[in-house]
């Protein structure tokens, strides 16, 4: 009996323990370790004030109601135990690529008597979402010509359980086509839609110039925004805090929220998006939803930052600090590797907005410094070639410094931008471009217009044309210009216009008035390319105009260049089209106008057969005369006294006899 419990008190005490005992004189073997009773659960009845610990807790709660985080990877090489460590290596490479692996969360059984592993592991990653996307994108991965990974949840090994002895063929269903969420642009009409809101109200609707109205698509009176994957269907990341957490700046800088808070990187993978925080940039990535690295981009004072349109590329700006000692910055930073590809030190800055151009070949940094005595400001532009060797950078100011920037705006697609310049209700525009005759690599001017009523610049979203616009307090003046002839194609004037919107196609313009900045005239005004009004819609409390975007050509350029070529044969045919839609309008409105008429003459019918009827009432009420013709009336000529005025005046006789 004494050596069993020896023996057990041999598998209780480990050489850590015999050696703390040794240290504090205490002999083990004298210790009735059945009278020692813990207390229960892990803390031992102690609770801990630390919030990570807590939530580690809680996670490790959540953990074991499932393991919806781990995947089953077969078909894996059998190996012995000399050639496990790099296998594990190749695999632990391959996933956590995807998501992050636990510590210890990669797990290969080992065969006990070949000592070789089984040709399957087991993976555990931090999140479900993980586990799902490295399913999805490793199973049937070819690591060699004769093993391919199959990849399953671990969650499934229940289904599979389940699944019958005997092979049943499966229950055939009815096809039921899916909703094809593209069908929009096959729309024989070739019109694009867009997306008002007014009051509670949210309207999809076509636009249809030869109609002279827009044609309702969809109505619906209240809207709920998520965002998800819209390949799934599924809710990908909520964030969620106070406006302390989406504030912006640093400890010398402006605090406050920046809007939009999540800023999308450009390209057409979507892999990166982006929030500011105090003295942070925020990149996550779009797989599974988390930080690039598990870090935020730290940058002390950050006070603002934009995506390049096309590349992974941030472009961020950083005050100046220490009462001018530091000097601000302009940063370029590469993503996911965070390698900063240019910077450009500014003094005595004022503010600083950055511009990209749409393909992201230039990003023009409009910069305003302060003068020698502080008093004022003065404007400048650092104009950046991101797809010339080194970056070039070149500094372009006005003709006249002083002059106040009102605008700028670079042509989408294009090499060319415009600045609006100098002082209300009159400002200048000219038109600049990066490009010379003798392509010299130097900004050169195209043009200035003069004295024109004017605060905003929208391009079309193919270049060439440009709708000058004075919105807002220049009471909607509105000048289309076509930039390759510099020439003034057509004026118009939307009263009280507060927004403008071309749609993708650069063929219509859109100007409303919305409540948000004007209480009167809320509506908006569709305009063809070249300036011509073609219908008005009025709606109250009138809140926003959108146009649906169109998705890439699926065209060739081949074949965009064909039908170019033969653009006169394609218009004959949307010509005639339209000639018939006129035709029709001619004839609806000739309809339109009939039915008017005939209802007025109903109308007219109507009241002369009751003017009949009363006849012999009225020659009643006037004792028998009958006066309804004019030549039965005799004139006859009253004349009649009527005292206007009575006045009484004592004259005094004796006075007026001396007079005499």
């Amino acid at each position: 009996m004494v050596m069993e419990d020896i023996n057990q008190m041999s598998k209780i005490i480990t050489p850590q323990m015999e050696e703390k005992a040794t240290q504090l004189g205490i002999d083990l073997t004298q210790l009735d370790f059945n009278s020692i009773i813990l207390p229960p659960d892990e803390d031992m009845g102690i609770p801990s004030d630390d919030e990570e610990e807590l939530t580690r807790h809680e996670e490790s709660l959540i953990f074991e109601s499932g393991y919806g985080n781990v995947i089953i990877v077969d078909h894996l090489p059998c190996v012995p135990p000399e050639k496990f460590e790099k296998l594990e290596g190749v695999i632990r490479k391959i996933f956590s690529q995807i998501g992050v692996i636990k510590e210890d969360g990669l797990w290969m059984p080992v065969d006990e008597v070949t000592q070789k592993t089984l040709g399957y592991c087991f993976i555990e990653f931090n999140t479900p979402q993980e586990a799902e996307l490295a399913k999805e994108r490793t199973h049937g991965y070819k690591l060699d010509k004769t093993h391919i990974f199959a990849v399953n949840l671990f969650d499934d090994i229940d289904k599979f359980m389940k699944v019958p002895d005997q092979w049943a063929p499966p229950e055939t269903k009815p096809y039921t086509p899916g909703e094809n969420l593209r069908h929009w642009l096959t729309d024989e009409k070739a019109r694009d839609q867009f997306v008002i809101r007014a009051a509670s109200n949210t309207e999809v609707l076509w636009n249809d110039p030869r109609q002279k109205k827009p044609e309702l698509v969809y109505s619906r009176a209240r809207v709920v925004l998520n965002i998800f994957d819209v390949r799934t269907g599924k809710l990908m990341r909520e964030f969620k805090g106070s406006a302390d957490d989406f504030a912006t700046g640093g400890t010398g800088g402006v605090s406050g929220v920046s809007w939009p808070v999540f800023r999308w990187a450009g390209g057409k993978e979507d892999k990166y998006f982006a929030r500011i925080g105090k003295n942070v940039i925020s990149v996550y990535e779009t797989e599974t939803f988390t930080l690039i690295d598990k870090k935020s981009l730290k940058v002390e004072n950050v006070m603002d930052f934009s995506w390049s349109p096309s590349d992974p590329i941030i472009a961020l700006f950083v005050p100046e600090l220490g009462g001018g000692n530091q000097p601000a910055r302009v940063s370029l930073v590469q993503i996911p590797g965070k390698e900063e590809l240019r910077q450009k030190n500014l003094f005595s800055v004022s503010d600083c907005r950055m511009y990209w151009q749409s393909n992201g070949d230039y990003l023009a940094v409009k910069v305003d410094r302060y003068t020698k005595t502080k008093k004022s400001t003065y404007t400048g532009f650092e104009l950046f070639r991101i797809k010339e060797r080194d970056i070039p950078i070149e500094v372009l100011e006005l003709e006249n410094k002083n002059d106040k920037i009102i605008a700028f705006a670079w042509e989408p697609k294009g090499h060319r931008f415009a600045v609006i310049h100098g002082d209300s209700p009159r400002p200048d525009i000219s038109f600049y471009s990066m490009r010379t005759s003798h392509n010299s690599g130097r900004v050169s001017k195209l043009t200035t217009l003069k004295g024109k009523q004017a605060n905003s610049l929208f391009w079309s979203p193919t270049g060439r044309f440009i709708l000058l616009a004075g919105l807002k307090g220049f009471n909607g003046q509105l000048e289309f210009f076509n930039v390759d002839e510099l020439e003034t194609m057509q004026t118009g004037e939307h009263f009280m216009a507060t927004d403008v919107e071309w749609d993708p196609t650069g063929r219509y313009v859109a100007t409303s008035v919305t409540s948000v900045h004007e209480s009167m005239e809320n509506g908006f005004h569709i305009w063809s390319f070249n300036g011509k009004l073609l219908y008005r819609i009025p709606r109250d409390n009138f809140l926003q105009f959108l146009w649906r975007p169109r998705p890439p050509s699926y065209l060739t350029a081949e074949k965009e260049e064909e039908i170019a070529k033969n653009l006169k044969k394609y218009s004959k045919k949307y010509e005639a089209e339209d000639q018939d839609d006129m035709n029709m309008i001619s004839e609806l409105d000739r309809e339109k106008r009939n039915k008017l008429k005939s209802e007025w003459e109903e109308w007219v019918k109507k009241w002369k057969q009751l003017y009949e009827e009363e006849k012999m009432a009225r020659q009643m009420l006037r004792d028998g005369e009958a006066s309804d013709e004019e030549e039965e009336y005799e004139a006859k000529e009253v004349e009649v006294e009527e005292v206007l005025d009575y006045t009484e005046e004592i004259i005094d006789y004796d006075d007026e006899q001396e007079d005499h």
